[in-house]
C-alpha cells in the first residue's frame, strides 16, 4: 500500500513539474502580454513607417512575435540621420513605432541579430530572413511582395488587408437593397447589403418586401458592425416582389 502511495506521489510531483514549466515558458506576466509563439513576422521598413501595424497590434489582431531585423533598425537610423527631411520624418517616426511596438500590451517583439552580406540588397535579405526563422513577411512594398512570394514566403500586406475591410459601399454611390423591416424614425425603411451591413433608409418605411435603388449618404464603422444611411432614389425604379405563377 505504502509502495503504490509513493508511485501516486511520484507521478503527481511529475504533473506538478511539468504544469510550472509550461507556465514558466509561457511568460505570461500581470499587466503585460508576454506571450511567446513559435510563428514569427519580419517586419520590413515600409510596414514601420506606414504605421497600421500598431493599431493592428494594439486591437489584439497579431498573435505573433513580430521580429524587426537590425539591419532594419540601421537602415532607419541612417534615414534619421540622412538630409532628406521628408524621409527623415518617415525614418524616425519609425524607430518609434518600433518603441511603440514594444511597449504594446498586445505585443511581443524581438530585434533579430542575424545579418548576412551587406552587398546583398536589403530586399533579398528580408526574405533571407524570413526563410531562415520560417517566418512571414509584413512590408507594403509592392515589389518585395512579389519576389517574397516567389520565394515561397508568406507575406502580410497591410494595403491588402485594408482593401478587404473597405465598406461595401460608400457615401455618393448607388445601391438596390430589399427593405425588410421598419426603421426607428419616422418612415425609415431597414435592409441588409451581402456583407451583412443593415442600410437605413429615408421614406422607405412602407416599401417593406421592396427591392429599391438607392444612394448611400453616410457610412458608419462602430463596434458592432457597420451602418448604412441612404436615401431612397426615383420610386418609378423600385422592384416589386414576384408574384408566385397561379
Amino acid at each position: 500500500m505504502e509502495q503504490t502511495l509513493d508511485t501516486i506521489q511520484i507521478i503527481l510531483l511529475i504533473v506538478v513539474i511539468g504544469l510550472l514549466y509550461k507556465l514558466s515558458n509561457s511568460k505570461i506576466r500581470t499587466g503585460k502580454y508576454t506571450k511567446t509563439t513559435n510563428k514569427k513576422l519580419v517586419m520590413d521598413t515600409s510596414a514601420l513607417i506606414d504605421g497600421r501595424i500598431l493599431e493592428i497590434a494594439n486591437a489584439g489582431f497579431l498573435p505573433l512575435q513580430l521580429v524587426v531585423p537590425r539591419f532594419i533598425i540601421n537602415e532607419l537610423q541612417l534615414l534619421a540621420d540622412g538630409k532628406d527631411s521628408h524621409k527623415r520624418g518617415r525614418a524616425r517616426f519609425g524607430l518609434d513605432l518600433v518603441q511603440a511596438l514594444q511597449d504594446s500590451d498586445n505585443a511581443s517583439v524581438v530585434i533579430a541579430q542575424q545579418d548576412f552580406d551587406r552587398k546583398i540588397p536589403t530586399d533579398d535579405r528580408l526574405v533571407l530572413i524570413a526563410k531562415k526563422l520560417s517566418a512571414d513577411l509584413c512590408t507594403t512594398d509592392y515589389n518585395l511582395n512579389k519576389v517574397a512570394t516567389i520565394e515561397g514566403v508568406r507575406v502580410l500586406n497591410v494595403n491588402e488587408l485594408a482593401q478587404a475591410l473597405r465598406p461595401i459601399a460608400l457615401p455618393g454611390e448607388d445601391k438596390r437593397v430589399k427593405i425588410v423591416q421598419k426603421g426607428s424614425g419616422k418612415n425609415q425603411g431597414v435592409g441588409y447589403m451581402d456583407d451583412g451591413s443593415m442600410v437605413v433608409v429615408e421614406d422607405a418605411g412602407r416599401a417593406i418586401g421592396k427591392t429599391l435603388d438607392i444612394e448611400v449618404s453616410r457610412y458608419i464603422q462602430t463596434e458592432a458592425g457597420k451602418m448604412l444611411f441612404a436615401k431612397r432614389k426615383s420610386k418609378q425604379a423600385e422592384v416589386q416582389p414576384r408574384k408566385s405563377a397561379q
